[in-house]
């Protein structure tokens, strides 16, 4: 007759504080389920052969979630008001700990947004990922680079400096040359017939508020349609990109609107 030895205390504390760590864990996940979706957009299948190329989305969502959240600090100390605008800037670089920093990061980093956006979208072209099923993804995606350059425009005026109001106006009389909208657009931008206070509040309101609220929104879509249609596969890898996950086959053409391998009938002569 075998018999077990008692837990030691040790083990038996161990476990206590197991159990401690997992139970918000486990009733977040029994009523939500968002621990499950964690797991599964962390450790999802994707294809052996991706490399550094497939980061930039990545990198690009990072430049974001850091222009948002020194954006957020930002917020805290500017004052959107021609008077105070100015001299709240300056405050922020000269006075606030750390704010020459933040506000550095947040310059630059709008830059740094925008290039990868491009770099970005430039690798999903080549890659050929713009293709069936994922071009909703790719509609996602120019409209998030619309919105990224919008929101870079509607802050270039809050420093409310020299460069500033004249870069705004430069800008908003070239959308008021659009056909149709043109000028329609150019009195929305300005909030009446020239630049003035309500200007600044207008675009600190689309800078803060509404264009972040959008691209939040997109960005939601546009990882959701990644996580539902994977990784796209190299140009060079043996694995069809494009090819169904249940192995089933389509009466469609290969190279036109679905992958196919190279040399594999139409798909290799299409490509």
């Amino acid at each position: 007759m075998i018999t077990r030895r008692p837990p030691s205390k040790t083990q038996v504390r161990r476990e206590h504080v197991s159990a401690a760590v997992n139970y918000p864990l486990d009733w977040l996940e029994e009523r939500s389920g968002l621990i499950g979706a964690v797991k599964y957009f962390l450790f999802r299948k994707v294809p052996r052969d991706t490399n550094w190329m497939q980061t930039l989305g990545s990198a690009t969502l990072t430049a974001f979630i850091v222009q948002a959240v020194t954006g957020v600090i930002l917020a805290m100390y500017y004052k959107p008001t021609p008077e105070a605008a100015y001299s709240s800037i300056q405050n922020i670089t000269d006075h606030v700990t750390m704010g020459w920093l933040v506000r550095g990061m947040h310059k630059w980093g709008a830059s740094v947004f925008i290039i990868l956006m491009f770099l970005h979208m430039g690798r999903v072209f080549l890659f050929g990922a713009y293709k069936y099923p994922r071009e909703l993804n790719w509609i996602v995606g120019v409209l998030l680079l619309a919105m990224g350059m919008l929101e870079g425009f509607t802050g270039y005026l809050l420093p409310w400096d020299q460069t500033a109001y004249w870069a705004s106006v430069v800008g908003i009389n070239l959308n008021g040359t659009a056909p149709f909208l043109g000028p329609w657009l150019a009195q929305f931008l300005r909030s009446g017939q020239e630049i003035g206070a309500d200007t600044l509040t207008r675009f600190y309101s689309l800078h803060m508020l509404v264009i972040p609220g959008a691209i939040i929104g997109l960005i939601v879509l546009h990882l959701y349609l990644i996580i539902r249609l994977g990784v796209t596969s190299p140009p060079w890898s043996k694995d069809a990109a494009g090819d169904s996950r249940d192995g089933s086959t389509s009466e469609l053409r290969a190279g036109l609107t679905r992958a196919g391998r190279p040399g594999d009938g139409d798909g290799g002569a299409a490509a």
